[in-house]
C-alpha cells in the first residue's frame, strides 16, 4: 500500500488547491464539444478496467453542486488505495489540469506479494496505523472514564422512577436525542438539497448495525440495518463494483433530487478492514419491499392501483424534469434506464418510491449531452424498449432515454393492474411477456417478440369494455389505454411522464373514486 500513498496524497492535495479568483475552470472532457468543458467545481480523471481487460480513461468536469462536502468531495475519493478496477483523481489547480492525470490501477498480481511482504516486516504505513490506534485507544479510555464519572453523578441527581436515556433498560427509541434521520436531512438540506455533509454521512454509516440480508443483486447485497433505533437499508457493493457505487452515490447527491417518490438517500461510505473493501449506500428502509415482492404476495384495490401508479409516474416525472432553483441551483433532467418492478419500493401508505439509480444519466443543457459514455443496451432485457433492443436509440437526443423509461413504465402498470381485485376477480402475478419468452430471455428472444412480432402483454377482455357499468372496470379500461400509449413502437408517440401523471391524477379525482381513496 505504501507505494500508492504518495500518489493518493498528491491527488488529495490537488483536490484542495484553489482556482483562479475570476472565471470558470476549464477541464479536458472526452465527451464534450471541442474536448473541453467549463465548471465552477473541479476536473477529474478516472481509470476503469473494462470486462475485456482494456483500461479506459475518462475525463470530465465535476460541478460545484455535486461537490459534497465542497472542500473535499466524497466523489474524489477512491474507496480503496489499491483498487484494481476503478480509480478517480480530481484537481483544480489550473485549467486542463486533468488532462495530465493518469490514475493507476493496482496490479492484481502484486496483491499477493504485497500481503506476504507486509506480513514479514512492518511498513511505515503499518507503524503509523499502530500509532494512530494507540492514540485513539488512549483518547477512548479518557472518554469512557469521563462518561462513567458523569453518568454516576447524573444518577445521583435523577429521581428513582424512570430510566436514563443511555441506561441498559432504556427502550429502543426511533429518535435519540430528539433528532431522527428525517429531521437531520430536513435541517441540513432543507428537504431538497444534494444530501448530508460527508462527515455526517460517515458518522451515520459507521454507527449502523447490520441486522439481516433482504436482497441480492449483480452489485452485491442489500441489508436491513439499525441506526439509533431506526431501520435503514444498506446496499453493499463489492470493491470490484466501485464504478457502480460511485455512479449511484453521485446521482443520489444531485441537487434537488430528493422527492417523496424517489428512494431517500441517507449516506455513502467505504469501509476497508485491510483485507477487503465494502462500499455502502444507505437509504430509507421500506418493509413492504419491492413492488415485485409486494405484488407477488398481495392484491390491490382500484384505489390502491391508482395510488401506486400515480406515485410511480410522479417520481419518474420528477426525475425527467429539469428544475431551476431560487438560489441558482439546478436539477438536471435524469433518465433512469433500468425501470422495473424490482427497482421500485412500496411504502406503508401504499405509494411507491423509485430506487436503484446506478445506471441513470443526466442531461447537460448547456452542451445538450449526457454525462457518461453510453452503452446503447443498458438495463433489464425484459423491460427494454424496441429501439434499445434494436440498438436504434438516438443517443444524441436525451428525450430518447426518457421515452425508453416510459415504455418500461407501461409494463409496470400492466403488472399492477393484473393484481387489481375487482369483485373478487384478479390474475396471478406475472412478469411482462411471461407467456412469450423464457424466465431469463436473451436479447434476440426479446427482439423477436417486441420488435419483429410487435407483441405486447395481453390485455384481459374485462378491461377493454368501454361500456362497463362498474366504475372499477371503467378505471381498468382507462389504465389499459395509458399502458398502450406508453409502449407504442414509435417512441415519439409515447406519452411523457408528466402527461401520465396528470392523466392518472384526473382518474383518481373521480368523485366516486375519491370515496375509495
Amino acid at each position: 500500500m505504501s507505494s500508492y500513498v504518495p500518489a493518493i496524497v498528491t491527488v488529495l492535495f490537488a483536490c484542495l488547491q484553489t482556482t483562479a479568483v475570476n472565471g470558470l475552470l476549464l477541464c479536458h472532457c472526452d465527451i464534450c464539444p471541442g474536448n473541453r468543458c467549463e465548471t465552477d467545481g473541479m476536473c477529474f480523471t478516472t481509470t476503469s478496467l473494462m470486462p475485456n481487460g482494456v483500461k479506459m480513461h475518462s475525463y470530465r468536469c465535476l460541478d460545484k453542486m455535486l461537490m459534497n462536502p465542497p472542500e473535499n468531495p466524497i466523489l474524489c475519493h477512491s474507496a480503496n488505495p489499491v483498487n484494481d478496477t476503478f480509480v478517480v483523481w480530481c484537481c483544480k489547480d489550473r485549467d486542463m489540469c486533468n488532462k495530465d492525470l493518469s490514475p493507476q490501477l493496482a496490479d492484481r498480481r502484486l496483491r499477493g506479494e504485497k500481503n506476504s511482504s507486509q506480513s514479514m516486516e512492518p511498513s511505515t504505513d503499518v507503524m503509523m496505523i499502530v500509532l494512530y490506534v494507540v492514540v485513539a485507544l488512549g483518547l477512548m479510555t479518557v472518554a469512557v472514564v469521563a462518561a462513567m464519572w458523569l453518568r454516576k453523578r447524573n444518577k445521583m441527581s435523577l429521581p428513582l422512577h424512570g430510566c436514563a436515556e443511555d441506561s441498559i433498560d432504556a427502550p429502543d427509541h426511533p429518535i435519540l436525542g430528539g433528532v431522527s434521520l428525517r429531521d437531520m436531512i430536513e435541517m441540513t438540506t432543507s428537504g431538497s438539497g444534494s444530501g448530508l455533509p460527508l462527515l455526517v454521512q460517515r458518522s451515520i454509516a459507521r454507527q449502523i448495525q447490520l441486522v439481516e440480508i433482504i436482497g441480492k443483486g449483480r452489485f452485491g447485497e442489500v441489508w436491513r440495518g439499525r441506526w439509533r433505533g431506526e431501520n435503514v437499508a444498506v446496499k453493499i457493493f463489492s470493491s470490484r463494483e466501485e464504478r457502480s457505487w460511485f455512479r449511484e452515490a453521485e446521482i443520489y447527491q444531485t441537487v434537488m433530487l430528493r422527492h417523496e417518490n424517489i428512494l431517500g438517500f441517507i449516506a455513502a461510505d467505504n469501509k476497508d478492514n485491510g483485507t477487503w473493501t465494502q462500499l455502502w449506500l444507505v437509504t430509507d428502509y421500506h418493509e413492504n419491499g419491492s413492488l415485485f415482492d409486494y405484488l407477488s404476495r398481495s392484491t390491490v384495490e382500484i384505489a390502491g392501483m391508482i395510488r401506486m401508479a400515480l406515485s410511480i409516474a410522479t417520481g419518474l416525472a420528477h426525475l425527467h424534469m429539469e428544475i431551476v432553483g431560487t438560489q441558482g441551483q439546478c436539477k438536471p433532467a435524469i433518465a433512469h434506464r433500468d425501470l422495473k418492478s424490482k427497482n421500485i419500493l412500496v411504502k406503508l401508505n401504499g405509494t411507491c418510491a423509485i430506487g436503484d439509480l446506478g445506471l441513470a444519466v443526466r442531461h447537460d443543457v448547456a452542451t445538450d449531452t449526457v454525462d457518461i459514455p453510453l452503452n446503447n443496451r443498458v438495463g433489464t432485457k425484459r423491460y427494454m424498449a424496441p429501439e434499445v433492443l434494436e440498438e436504434a436509440i438516438n443517443i444524441n437526443h436525451f428525450d430518447s432515454f426518457k421515452r425508453a423509461d416510459v415504455y418500461a413504465l407501461g409494463l409496470i402498470f400492466w403488472e399492477i393492474a393484473r393484481r387489481c381485485n375487482v369483485g373478487g376477480i384478479h390474475d396471478e402475478y406475472q412478469l411482462p411477456f411471461y407467456d412469450m419468452v423464457p424466465s431469463d430471455p436473451t436479447i434476440e428472444e426479446m427482439r423477436k417478440v417486441v420488435c419483429i412480432d410487435r407483441q405486447r402483454p395481453s390485455i384481459p377482455n374485462r378491461w377493454q369494455s368501454i361500456e362497463a357499468v362498474c366504475l372499477s372496470l371503467q378505471v381498468l379500461h382507462s389504465m389499459s389505454k395509458v399502458m398502450k400509449e406508453c409502449w407504442y413502437h414509435n417512441a415519439a408517440a409515447r406519452l411523457t411522464a408528466l402527461r401520465i401523471k396528470k392523466t392518472l391524477a384526473n382518474l383518481g379525482a373521480s368523485e366516486d373514486l375519491k370515496l375509495r381513496l
